[in-house]
This record gives C-alpha cells, structure tokens and sequence, in this order.
C-alpha cells in the first residue's frame, strides 16, 4: 500500500488528523530528504520505523526497489512540503505501483484538487481546469466539442448522478485519451481508475459517486 501524505506548506498545524494517523502508522516514510522529514516528525512527535529515499536522482533499479517495498508493506510518501506527486517525485512511483496493482491512496487534506493531481502517474506542466459542465444538452455538446480539440490536460467535475453520463460522453467525444477517474477521496470506498474512457466505463462499480477526471494531455 502506498500512501501520499499531504504535509504542511508551512504551519505544522496544517498537518490533518489523517496525515498523523499513517504517519504514525506507516513501516517506511519515503522522502525526498531525510533532514527535512526527521525535522517535520520531530515537530509532531512521530518516530519513523524506517526512511527509504526518491528524489529526482533515483534511477529505475531504485524505482523498482521501491515498488516492491509499497507491495509488501505501508508505505508513506511525503515531499519536503505540500503534496507529493504535483511538482515532486512520485509520479513514477505510483505509475508502477499502478501496473502491479499495488493501492495508492492520497492523504489529501482539504484539496480535492490537488488530490487528484498527486495521484497522476503523468508529469504535468500545465493543465486546463474546466469544471462543471453545462448541464444542458445542447450546451453540453458544444462544450464537448471544443474540448475534442484541446491537447493540454484537462480536469473535469460533475455532480455524482452524472457519472455515469460522462463517462458515456467520453466513450463519444475522446475515445482515444488517457485519463484518470478519481470516486470517492478520501472516503473508505475510494475508487482511482486510470485508461481510456472504456476501460473506465468497464472497471466503473458505482453509478453515482463524487468523482473527478483527469484527462491526461493529447499524445501522452
């Protein structure tokens, strides 16, 4: 299992009840430095059992190493500050824990956002934020069709009843790109789901859920 542990930017009281929970729980904290971690778990009074490094220096045999490790015991990611996976290692990391089926879980705090950013196995530049889309039909399709032709990242929202009405608009509109589904953060039936739109639609259990979509940028 591996975790992605949202720490604080700055103030040690950002730190969520949650993120104290697997911290403490945790067999391995994985960090990009150990001096900055071992001084943020000192401040909240939580001894590592164990500190594993990734950092943009890791090669792949590191990678893989650590793959095994999140498949055999509870693995917390954290960055020196903020959340692992956006602007930090990690992406790499969870693509592989992906193939192996290996759970990754984000510890998000309160950004749904950049909870689904962090859960990426992609690096990202940039991306555009769209939202809700219209809920009627005929605007719908008009903005499904200038979202055809965009190639950045895009993330998308909508409300739980209409998930699985996206997912069919997606089947239609990007049959062919890769995204990220996200259901259900943070709560026990999280579900993340990475493919085209049907591998989502095939893999999909809920008919409605509070859900987010990363769609990964055209080509990549």
């Amino acid at each position: 299992m591996l975790y992605l542990v949202a720490t604080p930017i700055g103030d040690i009281k950002e730190i969520t009840l949650r993120a104290l929970d697997i911290l403490k729980s945790a067999d391995i904290i994985l960090c990009e430095s150990t001096k900055e971690t071992s001084k943020l778990l000192k401040q909240l009074e939580i001894k590592a059992q164990k500190y594993e490094i990734l950092d943009e220096h890791s090669t792949a045999e590191d990678l893989q190493n650590l793959v095994t490790l999140c498949e055999q015991h509870t693995v917390a990611l954290v960055s020196d500050c903020g959340t692992p996976g956006f602007c930090d290692p990690g992406n790499d990391l969870i693509r592989l824990c992906r193939k192996k089926n290996i759970e990754v879980k984000s510890v998000l705090g309160a950004s749904s956002l950049m909870g689904l950013l962090s859960l990426s196995s992609r690096k990202l530049n940039e991306f555009i934020f769209r939202g809700f889309l219209p809920a009627e039909s005929e605007s719908r399709a008009k903005e499904w069709q200038k979202l055809k032709n965009e190639k950045k990242a895009i993330i998308l929202m909508d409300t739980p009843y209409r998930l699985k009405k996206t997912i069919a608009e997606l089947i239609q509109y990007l049959p062919q790109r890769e995204m990220l589904l996200a259901l259900n953060l943070s709560q026990p039936d999280e579900s993340i789901i990475e493919g085209k739109a049907s591998t989502l639609s095939q893999k999909l259990k809920f008919d409605k859920a509070e859900f987010m979509l990363l769609i990964y940028p055209d080509g990549q």
